[in-house]
């Protein structure tokens, strides 16, 4: 038992999870706040499609299975994983703290009756409008996406690279096109994660580290000799 607590110690970060949600559904029930609508000229062109809600709901499988799998088999990747979107995301609940945001594009009537039309009118009577911009639907799977074809498990995989990519660009239009947000929402958890990448993918902190343990011991010897 002992040993296996060493081995998974690393797990210690999936409490984020629990500091994340107490967040988010605060931020959900804090009642009536000023709120600023976000809405593109580009959201009236893009029809609602309830057969988005099919990679919509696949998020939920996506992103948790992303973070085990290199959990249970790659340490770097999975610290650079939680990294990419534990950081954003709380950048996106600081930012719909202090700026919050809604929507307002929601279909009242429904051109069809089917199954996917029921299951997403129970979504949105559980799912507000409101804490919207970034778009952490977008952000997660663009994370996701991120973290395997960066991951040296998967260099030479096609086949998983294309189908992640495949599965997370239609989770980003699943958001538009099932009027969870705006295109606008999507743009700004795009902007984000380029942002992310670029700290957790893009620096080399290794060589960082090297190079400040080298000026640290030249500014050493220097004042050594003085």
């Amino acid at each position: 038992m002992k040993e296996l607590i060493l081995k998974y110690k690393h797990g210690w970060l999936m409490s984020y999870l629990f500091f994340y949600l107490v967040w988010f559904f605060a931020l959900e029930n804090r009642g009536w706040v000023p709120t600023k609508t976000i809405h593109s000229s580009l959201d009236n062109l893009i029809p609602f499609n309830e057969f988005f809600l099919i990679p919509y709901v696949l998020w939920f499988a996506f992103i948790p299975t992303v973070v085990l799998y290199f959990f249970f088999t790659s340490k770097q990747d999975y610290y650079k994983t939680c990294a990419f979107l534990f950081i954003g995301m709380t950048i996106c609940l600081i930012t719909y703290t202090v700026w919050p945001t809604r929507q307002d594009l929601r279909p009242v009537t429904f051109e069809r009756n089917n199954i996917l039309v029921m299951i997403i009118k129970q979504l949105y009577t559980f799912d507000t409008s409101t804490n919207v911009c970034p778009s952490i639907h977008v952000f997660n799977s663009i994370g996701a996406y991120v973290a395997i074809i960066n991951s040296q498990k998967f260099k030479n995989n096609i086949w998983i690279k294309s189908a992640s990519f495949i599965l997370a660009f239609s989770i980003c239009l699943s958001t538009v096109f099932l009027k969870q947000h705006s295109i606008i929402d999507g743009i700004c958890a795009l902007a984000l994660a380029c942002v992310m990448y670029f700290f957790v993918y893009y620096i080399d902190y290794s060589s960082v580290k090297a190079w400040y343990q080298e000026r640290k011991s030249r500014m050493a010897y220097h004042q050594g000799q003085s």
